[in-house]
């Protein structure tokens, strides 16, 4: 393998999908280290806090910390504490999500009228009533909109099923107004805060993942070597009819230790 400082790992269609990890993965992450690489699990998962991804890595066999994970929940935390401290925010997403952000320097509010700002993100339980109450909360005066990031498919054990990006732009349709930010891959914000967590310059670093719009171009904005495996949801095909181009395409992760 290339001598790079530090690699970027998806997590979601490239090391595990659903409960499952793809053959190999655990072996190729060891090597990656072995090899004297830093390593980064970057997932566009906003349910789920580092620690929880840590037990799902380590349950597929794979060694992990949660200072190694950052996950578009991760991220849309730290972007909102930047951004709007102390806000009412109103939250179309699951319970994992809302607790992350009650947990930092927001206020969670179940009142949309109370509400500065919406956060958009997965949510399993999505009803119309939910979508009802967002559009009061803008009818009211928001102040801001973001996503939790952009996934509007998952790759699973059983196949593709909706993401974030789903009800992201379901609430900015009824809304008639476009996210004022949606974080994780490939968001500028969420960039720099793997890299800085890596501690690497990104152009000695790899980002391997199964996205040609989110990794590819996360990796891609960055300035590194990227690589797209396609046990997820691109293929070559659809690198090959893409604006974002890979550096390498690979059958699957264990093929990042021939990348020379």
């Amino acid at each position: 393998m290339r001598d790079f400082e530090g690699v970027v790992f998806d997590v979601d269609g490239t090391l595990v999908r659903g409960r499952k990890p793809i053959p190999g993965a655990a072996e190729t992450v060891r090597a990656v280290r072995e090899s004297g690489a830093r390593v980064a699990f970057v997932t566009n998962n906003p349910t789920r806090t580092p620690d929880s991804y840590v037990g799902k890595l380590r349950g597929a066999g794979i060694d992990a910390t949660a200072d190694e994970v950052v996950t578009s929940g991760t991220a849309t935390v730290a972007f909102l504490e930047r951004e709007h401290p102390g806000d009412a925010a109103f939250v179309v997403g699951e319970q994992g999500l809302a607790s992350q952000l009650a947990n930092a320097t927001l206020d969670v509010v179940d009142d949309p009228t109370a509400a500065d700002g919406v956060v958009a993100s997965i949510d399993r339980e999505f009803t119309y009533d939910r979508l009802t109450d967002a559009l009061t909360a803008f009818e009211s005066g928001v102040d801001w909109f973001v996503g939790s990031d952009p996934d509007r498919t998952i790759p699973t054990d059983s196949g593709l099923v909706p993401g974030s990006g789903a009800i992201v732009e379901s609430v900015a349709a009824v809304a008639e107004r476009r996210p004022d930010a949606v974080l994780g891959k490939p968001h500028p914000f969420t960039r720099d805060l793997v890299f800085d967590r890596l501690g690497c310059d990104p152009a000695r670093a790899l980002v391997v993942g199964d996205r040609l719009d989110t990794d590819v171009a996360f990796g891609a904005g960055a300035g590194a070597t990227t690589a797209l495996v396609e046990t997820g949801v691109a293929t070559s095909a659809d690198a090959a009819a893409s604006d974002v181009t890979p550096d390498h395409v690979l059958s699957d992760v264990t093929r990042v230790l021939d990348i020379e």
